[in-house]
């Protein structure tokens, strides 16, 4: 082809008419009007000399979502909340369940039970939670899926006021909010949930049950078989002191059962991530 052939092509390939299709199609169109300049082949070499390969025609672009990173040291300093569904007496019929939960300690600061899904009772849940557990200006962190609830201007509002920040699950990525989908886990695979609840009344009964029970008594592997509310209302050195003089009880009796020495009890982490840093030195945290 000529230069002028070439910006003759060129000319109709960034015309008002064609710049928002691609080859195939103008040169369809441009036979059906009896004219044909070139190949599609030729049409891509073209474009390719001057760097327009990419798609021609609009699209909607999706916006780049950050790695959501959050650390917690202490009770009150990450919390993670989400909503699930509990099914109701007929099928199309279920409660919403609202949980937060401490990242560090695994402790449910506060539970809802609705019909419904929206903003408003999330702000009511997260702003009771945040009195309960006296949470101060610019202590807390909120982590959260994007649902229409957690992403409000209600709940957003809310924990402005507050002072608390704001952390969002990249979408379609389930590990962002592990913690909280762990627990809902835990709760259906409960030996007393049921497959359906047969009212209201009994869904949030249930809960007024589990939630002390998990709390307070479950003894979580995450947090070296101490319970939530012991880790998180600081009775962990205490116990794990009386469970060193059984260890050591146990060792002066029978040393030959302990064969890598002196047993001593395990810890919880001293430090908990959501999507530890990519960095090895910023993740390199002294634990127990």
């Amino acid at each position: 082809m000529t230069e002028a052939e070439r910006q003759e092509v060129l000319a109709i390939l960034h015309s008002e008419r064609f710049r928002d299709l691609p080859p195939e199609q103008v040169v369809a169109t441009l036979l059906e009007g009896k004219v044909y300049l070139c190949s599609v082949r030729t049409m891509y070499r073209l474009l390719k000399q001057q760097g327009e390969t990419t798609p021609r025609r609009r699209q909607r672009r999706h916006p780049e979502y950050q790695r959501p990173e959050l650390m917690a040291t202490a009770p009150n300093q990450t919390w993670t909340w989400d909503i699930t569904l509990l099914r109701g007496p007929h099928r199309g019929i279920y409660y919403r369940l609202y949980v937060i939960l401490d990242l560090f300690s695994r402790y449910v600061v506060g539970w809802l039970l609705a019909r419904t899904e929206n903003g408003k009772l999330a702000a009511r849940a997260l702003r009771e939670a945040c009195e309960r557990e006296g949470v101060e200006q610019a202590q807390l962190t909120i982590h959260a899926d994007r649902g229409t609830a957690a992403t409000s201007k209600t709940v957003a509002d809310m924990l402005d006021a507050l002072g608390v920040s704001r952390s969002f699950s990249r979408p379609r990525v389930s590990d962002d909010n592990p913690y909280s989908e762990s627990l809902f886990k835990h709760l259906k695979y409960c030996p007393t949930f049921p497959d359906r609840f047969a009212s209201y009344e009994g869904a949030r009964a249930f809960c007024h049950v589990f939630f002390p029970w998990y709390n307070d008594h479950h003894r979580h592997s995450g947090i070296a078989f101490f319970t939530p509310s012991a880790v998180h209302h600081g009775e962990v050195e205490q116990l794990a002191a009386t469970r060193t003089v059984a260890l050591n009880d146990a060792f002066s009796r029978h040393p030959e059962r302990f064969v890598h020495g002196r047993p001593a009890p395990r810890m919880p982490p001293a430090v908990v991530y959501i999507n530890p840093p990519l960095d090895p030195i910023a993740n390199k945290i002294e634990t127990h």
